[in-house]
């Protein structure tokens, strides 16, 4: 086993960025903060991200008790990597790196890659602006997730919830002019 890189200081900084800081980690865990998802998921979802340094991000982030990894479906053939509560803990620093990135979006590039639930952390802030507590299903296009506003906290998972106090309908657009805070949430069409 190679040793880990390390910045060698006594900061608890440092030890956190020891462990969640190189290039593809906290994006892998950004993919599992809504839930489980299969190898092939988390591949189509980084886009750039080559096969070696996902399956490389992914062994770290296990060894580190990040994330788990299980076997599911007929004879439990297919494996699916979800966050332990460790890594369920590292929530509140991707909402802190996606409010502090938000005003650095500009316009999209037309190299850029995008996915719909790219949106859903930043997104979480104007949905508990709108309702502190409850449960607000958002759809972007074909993309689908929920939000669970609690005094605990927020959290966010993939698909419809089966009974949301709020069901808001938003195209990329407009979920982009949300989360760069030109466009309240309420504005949008609800359904």
């Amino acid at each position: 086993m190679v040793p880990r890189r390390s910045y060698a200081h006594f900061c608890a900084v440092s030890r956190a960025l020891d462990v969640v800081g190189d290039r593809w980690t906290l994006l892998v865990v950004r993919e599992l903060s809504s839930g489980p998802r299969r190898y092939s998921d988390l591949f189509a979802d980084l886009p750039g991200i080559s096969t070696d340094v996902l399956a490389a991000r992914l062994k770290d982030l296990e060894r580190d008790g990040i994330l788990t990894r299980r076997r599911v479906g007929p004879r439990a053939a297919t494996a699916v990597y979800e966050l332990t509560e460790s890594g369920l803990g590292l929530r509140q620093v991707l909402d802190a790196l996606s409010a502090w990135g938000a005003p650095l979006l500009g316009e999209r590039g037309p190299t850029d890659a995008v996915r719909a639930h790219w949106f859903a952390l930043p997104l979480g802030r104007a949905v508990a602006e709108l309702i502190p507590e409850g449960i607000v299903t958002i759809h972007i296009g074909e993309t689908t997730f929920h939000y669970v506003m609690t005094s605990a906290g927020i959290s966010h998972h993939d698909g419809p919830a089966e009974d949301p106090d709020l069901e808001l309908h938003l195209d990329l657009a407009a979920a982009t002019d949300v989360v760069m805070g030109t466009r309240s949430l309420a504005e949008p069409a609800q359904r």
